[in-house]
């Protein structure tokens, strides 16, 4: 029988003892009492001053070019003396509507080390929605690639509090003043000047960005983050490590003892909190090499990752998923690769397994988290995955989580279902000019997740739903996320969603819309049997829509279901279904 690991309180308390690199202090921010790192960078200027470590080696990879650390550096400190002249100062806003470039990091460390507030807005959205961004946070100054600057070019003039637009890759005739004639191109970087180190004037709790939430209902909110929030990530990672680490067994890893090099694919914006916190941020106090990829295709990312040699890639499940089941995965030398993470959406426990069996050298791994927590607030990974596949994982030590009754408002016992509330060094500071918003879902230093979901005994967390992901057929609740991960256990689904539809006389049914793995065809009748062999049969869908294009999601991964409710193949299958094909399922339930 194998021994049970030693707890995640002891192994807390072995890992956070005066002097270690993990040291827990006690602080105050906002009139909080939190619990707080004691080491590493607090503000986003040290960060990119300690970086002069890794100074002769690659940082950023993009197609064919290569950024050292130094030429970064460089860039990011001639930017800052640009926005400077533009009468940037602290406080001021800095919106970047790029895509995953070498300039984005150079724009965002340029503004935060300036002191002003980083806007990075979202690359996919529309002209309209990127000037919402800019009007919303009163940008003072606009970083854009000529894709949107095109957008925005004619509704510039709507953004009153907008005084200076600089650009990349934009052609020569347009107005708008261009990075590449103020600091030149990334190849020219090496050889700018090296300038003195940031100024040391900004504080760790000062404002550091402004990331919208997704919009999938309403006008995104600006989620406000100060430095030591966004930072909280580079510690908490590597913590993190080092606990699955001590669990599992094996000593930990100090955070900077790494033999070589590490290396990571990255395909997560880096204008969402994973992209630029969980992954951009970390990299630069490691000293990791950054390749960009534009747009996730798994055999050009498994090319990437054989030519390049990386250690690690982090995205969606579904993008774990099309590499282990791309039939070309045994063609590529992926070896080098020892984790693969993901977050964002719901992982399947089939995940794990099949990656176990494509990627048997690469350790899976998990976690929850979002915009309001500045990235990830509990992890999973290794061993502790295995056992406990359908959690996301424990907080780590600065961290705490609760569950709440939403309706007396106490602290649930382990095991009960409730509001998830979460508090940390971690927790952004509120909402951009919504004061309402912020009273009502920042409580006392606690962040309302609006997440169900429970922790077990030791305090491993498990995400039942979204308060509002429910579909209530008949009075009987069935949490999206169960029927989910059924559908996803069928080997011929790649991706899927359960949404609700309106019903005359049951109030709401399920509709599950199923992406078809690449290569396979389902009958509709053998998937529905393959849920109802599982769940009870209230929870197995009434009809099931299938595609082979991607299921929409947004920059997290979370699936977009107003649009998927919304969409033709689903209206169009609806359309032939009558009410009592809607009520078999829950009559057999209830006989």
């Amino acid at each position: 029988m194998t021994d049970a690991p030693p707890s995640i309180a002891h192994v807390h308390q072995q890992l956070t003892a005066a002097g270690s690199p993990f040291e827990v202090e006690d602080i105050v921010v906002d009139g909080i009492a939190r619990r707080a790192w004691k080491h590493g960078p607090k503000t986003m200027g040290e960060l990119l001053d300690r970086s002069c470590r890794f100074d002769d080696l690659p940082f950023l990879v993009h197609d064919e070019r290569r950024v050292t650390f130094r030429g970064f550096r460089r860039a990011t400190q001639a930017l800052m003396q640009v926005l400077a002249d533009c009468g940037v100062g602290p406080g001021d806003r800095v919106a970047i509507a790029m895509r995953n470039l070498p300039e984005w990091p150079v724009c965002f460390f340029a503004a935060t080390a300036l002191g002003a507030i980083a806007v990075p807005l979202n690359a996919w959205w529309v002209g309209s929605e990127l000037a919402f961004g800019i009007q919303d946070s009163g940008a003072k100054v606009l970083l854009a690639d000529a894709e949107r600057f095109a957008r925005l070019a004619e509704l510039l003039g709507d953004c009153p509090m907008l005084e200076q637009v600089l650009t990349c890759g934009v052609p020569l005739e347009t107005s708008a003043r261009r990075l590449e004639d103020l600091i030149g191109s990334p190849g020219d970087w090496e050889r700018l000047p090296e300038a003195p180190p940031s100024p040391g004037t900004v504080k760790p709790d000062d404002p550091a960005t402004i990331f919208y939430t997704s919009g999938t209902t309403g006008k995104p909110k600006g989620v406000v983050a100060s430095h030591r929030a966004a930072l909280s990530n580079i510690t908490g990672a590597a913590f993190a490590a080092a606990r699955a680490a001590l669990r599992n067994g094996t000593p930990p890893v100090e955070p900077a003892a790494t033999p070589e090099q590490a290396g990571a694919l990255v395909v997560v914006p880096f204008f969402h909190v994973t992209g630029c916190f969980a992954i951009l941020c970390p990299a630069l106090e490691a000293g990791n090499r950054l390749v960009l990829m534009h747009r996730f295709e798994a055999e050009p990312a498994m090319r990437l990752i054989q030519d390049e040699k990386l250690s690690w890639v982090v995205g969606v499940p579904t993008i774990a998923w099309q590499i282990a089941e791309h039939p070309r995965v045994g063609d590529y030398d992926l070896s080098s690769l020892v984790s693969l993470g993901y977050g964002g959406a719901a992982a399947a426990p089939e995940l794990m397994v099949k990656l176990a069996s494509s990627l048997p050298g690469a350790v899976p791994g998990h976690g929850w988290g979002m915009t309001e927590t500045c990235g990830l607030a509990t992890t999973h990974s290794g061993a502790d995955y295995r056992r406990r596949p359908t959690s996301c994982g424990a907080p780590v030590a600065v961290v705490d989580i609760r569950i709440m009754d939403q309706d007396a408002g106490r602290v649930l016992p382990a095991g009960e279902v409730g509001e998830l509330w979460v508090a940390g060094p971690n927790i952004a500071k509120g909402y951009w000019n919504r004061p309402g918003e912020t009273a009502a879902t920042f409580v006392d230093g606690w962040v309302r997740t609006g997440d169900l979901a429970r922790i077990d005994e030791e305090g491993f967390l498990y995400i039942v739903d979204r308060a509002k992901d429910v579909v209530i057929r008949g009075g009987e609740n069935i949490h999206c996320i169960e029927v989910e991960n059924c559908l996803f256990e069928h080997d011929g689904v790649a991706d899927a969603a359960l949404v609700a539809l309106p019903h005359r006389t049951l109030g709401e049914v399920p509709v599950a819309v199923v992406q078809v793995a690449l290569g396979r065809a389902i009958e509709e009748a053998a998937l529905l049997a393959h849920c109802a062999a599982r769940l009870a049969a209230f929870k197995v869908p009434v009809a099931i829509v299938f595609q082979h294009e991607p299921l929409p999601r947004n920059a997290s991964g979370k699936l977009l279901k107003h649009g998927i409710v919304r969409s033709e193949p689903v209206q169009a299958r609806m359309s032939g279904s009558t009410s009592s094909d809607a009520g078999k399922g829950y009559g057999s339930a209830k006989a």
